[in-house]
């Protein structure tokens, strides 16, 4: 079986900027390419940071209101120099959190969850961006046709890595979720096959309703 990765998912084409790109090309950008982030590059194309809407919106937060109907804000050291910023370098949230594009989405999703982030530049062995992932990139596996999930199933999995004949197990998908129905030799293999299938790309859920031949849990060493 082929599991997609962050390399086969990541957007290639990254809009970037650089430490000094100021506050409002940074803004254009982010509306002209329909994007809520954008890493900051050095001169080698390396990530040294990530300036997001988020990140904009708080130095905008952080402005006298010009009405002064709002009280005023008494900032913490640390933000005062992101409220006093005009380019990337005082904007970006720094460091970032990059992936590698041999990275399982697993492992890509895991992390964004760990560090609260919603996207992560991809980087090559060098360090160079070569992508971006973001959690929706994460969640087009789950896009996947039922019919690709089924032909998997059926003819990678239970077919040329277990070895079972075409006709030994029924697969039915809808929606990503799996439904196995037939008979296989050996007991023990009932559950290699359910969490196997739960592995493949796409899958949401999987309901075994496998009989075997023998039972080879009885047998003793």
């Amino acid at each position: 079986m082929y599991h997609r990765n962050v390399g086969d998912l990541m957007t290639k084409a990254v809009v970037s900027v650089r430490p000094d790109t100021p506050f409002k090309e940074i803004a254009m950008l982010l509306a002209e390419h329909d994007v809520t982030a954008v890493p900051v590059v050095d001169d080698g194309n390396r990530p040294v940071g990530v300036v997001s809407e988020a990140d904009l919106l708080r130095k905008e937060a952080g402005q006298p209101d010009p009405t002064g109907l709002l009280p005023a804000r008494h900032p913490r050291p640390g933000e005062r120099s992101r409220n006093a910023a005009t380019t990337a370098e005082g904007l970006m949230s720094t460091p970032p959190v990059v992936a590698r594009p041999e990275w399982s989405v697993v492992e890509a999703a895991r992390l964004m969850e760990r560090r609260g982030v919603k996207r992560l530049p991809v980087v090559d062995e060098t360090g160079r961006l070569v992508g971006l992932v973001s959690r929706a990139d994460l969640l087009r596996l789950f896009l996947r046709r039922d019919r690709a999930i089924r032909e998997e199933i059926t003819g990678d999995l239970l077919v040329k890595t277990l070895g079972l004949a075409p006709d030994a197990v029924t697969v039915d998908v809808v929606d990503g979720n799996v439904s196995l129905e037939g008979v296989v030799d050996r007991r023990s293999l009932v559950p290699v096959v359910t969490e196997l299938c739960r592995g493949v790309d796409g899958v949401i859920e999987v309901e075994a309703r496998l009989g075997y031949t023998a039972d080879d849990r009885l047998l003793t060493t």
